[in-house]
C-alpha cells in the first residue's frame, strides 16, 4: 500500500518534469530559428547554414547553393522586416513544428512553418520550412 501511494505521489512530479522538458525543447528550437533568421538578416550565410539539418545539407551541399535557394524561394525568411513565434507542437521525442509569423520585405504577412529535429549531440537543427502568404483581413 505504501509503495502504491509513493508511486501515485510521483506521477504529478513526473508529469511536471515532462512538461518542463517540452518547454526547454521548444525554447531551444526557437533559439535556433531566431539565430538563423538573424544570420540571414546579417548576410551571414555560413552561420545560417550551420542551423540546417543533415537532410537539408544533403540537398544543398554548399553555403552558396543553400543561400541561393533561400534568396530565390524564401525572400520573407531571407529578409524579414519582423517576425514572431506562433503555435508550436512537439510531434515526437525531439521533433518540433514551430509557426513563425513574418512581415516580409514587401510588407506583406507570411506564415513560415519550421520543422526541427534534435540531433545526437542534443542540439536542434532545421529539417524544413514551408512558407505561405498569411490570410489576414483588414478591417
Amino acid at each position: 500500500m505504501r509503495r502504491a501511494l509513493f508511486a501515485l505521489a510521483l506521477v504529478p512530479m513526473l508529469i511536471a518534469s515532462l512538461a518542463f522538458a517540452g518547454d526547454a525543447e521548444t525554447k531551444a528550437a526557437q533559439v535556433v530559428i531566431d539565430s538563423q533568421l538573424k544570420a540571414f538578416i546579417a548576410n551571414d550565410g555560413a552561420t545560417a547554414y550551420s542551423f540546417a539539418a543533415p537532410n537539408v545539407k544533403q540537398i544543398f551541399p554548399t553555403v552558396e547553393t543553400f543561400m541561393n535557394m533561400v534568396t530565390n524561394g524564401y525572400a520573407p525568411v531571407r529578409k524579414p522586416q519582423s517576425y514572431s513565434f506562433g503555435k508550436v507542437e512537439q510531434t515526437g521525442p525531439g521533433s518540433i513544428v514551430q509557426q513563425v509569423l513574418i512581415v516580409g520585405p514587401d510588407g506583406k504577412d507570411y506564415e513560415a512553418v519550421y520543422t526541427l529535429q534534435q540531433q545526437a549531440d542534443g542540439s536542434f537543427k532545421i529539417t524544413g520550412c514551408s512558407l505561405r502568404a498569411a490570410n489576414s483581413v483588414s478591417t
